[in-house]
């Protein structure tokens, strides 16, 4: 109850500028790779708290992208933009979304520092609920189309198609809709395949999506109900895990679980084997946890909220468990403390150049708990006969300004039918969309 109180009057002095933070002893790259520094927690009873206020993009302003390749706006103007999906024939698929309601209607004074603490990065409004199709028939980089796909959803992020079965993650249900090649709206209500964990706290909303080549199995992202399990391991049931789900019969089931959470899915090229990202904890000092990403064992434990990164205990758990704790598997690759890394995105495709073939995109939707800041990037990780194969490199960069305001945040990543790198920034409102530099531009 102590750091409860402490944490509500640190974000009350940040709201009035004052703010209340440790700082990072290391820097930020030092949290990247197969054997990140961790240093000691830093347990101190204010936790730091350093939100980047969003401010949106000027008309001029853009990211800055990596050398050898540009960027350019794909689409303006949507609501919150979280996820993108692309179709077979082209189409790229939007997930306007946002946290939804809370059933009680979020009274008392803990709500409101949350949505105040929200609204400044960017987020807590209503949600759209709903998915947009662009369509860009020339290849041109520029839509000709947007139409509404999907509307009167609840809080959707992930989506998969498998022959014409289309697949929609809303917070608490995954849904089934029929699709015909070509189309532009679906109609009805949807068909529901599973309830998903969703509840009056539903602390991490998002549900990610992605089918297994052969369709007959469904692999969905449920993030935990609190940072450390303090509102009860009862609350976490189906959390903090990959869910595998029969679409025939109905029926889910735990694939891996300690991932606090789980965002980005992707299968490796070289290997096959389910990848994934995850935000680790937060609340033990600038430079720990990193995020990572990960190759997914059918039947693993990554250590949440018992231990991280392995075997490394959090104390602040009660009780502890260290027979959990000595089958927590290491993560693959880290990719820095703080840095909210959610999008992934492995790319196949032949526009870009070749030493991306079959690499991961990474979109760092940026830190809170951190000082200085980490994230508010895109990165890109190579990879070789299926593991990564050197350091983590920026892509997409220049999300912060100087007075370290955010004008946009990087979310969901995907590779369109050209094979450009497509972005989704929820604060700019923005798909950004990355070509060689030789390419053609779109102004």
């Amino acid at each position: 109850m102590q750091r409860r109180y402490a944490y509500s009057f640190c974000a009350i002095l940040m709201l009035g500028q004052a703010g209340c933070a440790d700082t990072a002893t290391i820097p930020v790259e030092l949290g990247y790779g197969p054997d990140p520094v961790l240093p000691a927690p830093d347990r101190s009873l204010i936790p730091t708290v350093n939100i980047a206020k969003a401010i949106g993009w000027t008309d001029a302003a853009k990211p800055r992208a990596a050398p050898g390749l540009q960027v350019e706006a794909y689409a303006r103007g949507l609501d919150h933009p979280r996820w993108l999906y692309v179709l077979p024939n082209g189409d790229v698929l939007v997930a306007e979304s946002d946290a939804p309601p809370k059933p009680d209607g979020g009274r008392g004074l803990r709500h409101w520092i949350a949505k105040t603490l929200m609204a400044r990065a960017g987020s807590g409004g209503n949600s759209a609920n709903r998915i947009t199709l662009l369509r860009d028939r020339d290849g041109d980089g520029r839509p000709e189309q947007r139409t509404v796909f999907l509307d009167g959803l609840n809080s959707p992020f992930g989506m998969a198609l498998v022959g014409d079965q289309f697949f929609v993650a809303n917070t608490d249900a995954l849904l089934r809709f029929s699709y015909q090649q070509g189309a532009t709206r679906l109609v009805g209500a949807g068909e529901k395949i599973v309830d998903l964990p969703a509840g009056p706290i539903n602390h991490h909303w998002t549900k990610n999506v992605i089918a297994r080549r052969d369709g007959t199995r469904l692999y969905v992202t449920s993030g935990s109900n609190s940072n450390i399990a303090e509102n009860g391991m009862e609350a976490e049931e189906n959390r903090a895990a990959i869910l595998e789900v029969d679409p025939g019969n109905k029926t889910l089931r735990v694939f891996a679980s300690g991932l606090r959470n789980p965002n980005g899915l992707a299968w490796q090229p070289d290997s096959g084997e389910l990848w994934t990202t995850v935000n680790e904890r937060d609340e033990i000092g600038s430079d720990l946890v990193p995020d990572y990403m990960t190759s997914v064992q059918d039947g693993g434990f990554y250590g949440w909220p018992y231990s991280y990164y392995g075997p490394h205990p959090d104390a602040r758990v009660k009780p502890q468990r260290p027979d959990l704790v000595a089958k927590a598997l290491v993560p693959d690759y880290a990719l820095g403390a703080h840095t909210a890394s959610l999008g992934l995105a492995f790319y196949e495709g032949a526009l870009l150049p070749e030493r991306y073939r079959n690499g991961a995109f990474i979109g760092q939707h940026g830190s809170w708990n951190r000082k200085p800041h980490s994230g508010y990037k895109v990165v890109f990780v190579p990879f070789s006969n299926g593991q990564p194969s050197g350091e983590a490199e920026d892509i997409l960069t220049g999300f912060l300004n100087d007075r370290q305001q955010a004008m946009g945040r990087p979310v969901g990543v995907a590779v369109d039918h050209t094979g450009a790198l497509l972005v989704a920034d929820d604060v700019g409102g923005v798909i950004w969309r990355v070509t060689p530099a030789s390419h053609p531009g779109v102004r």
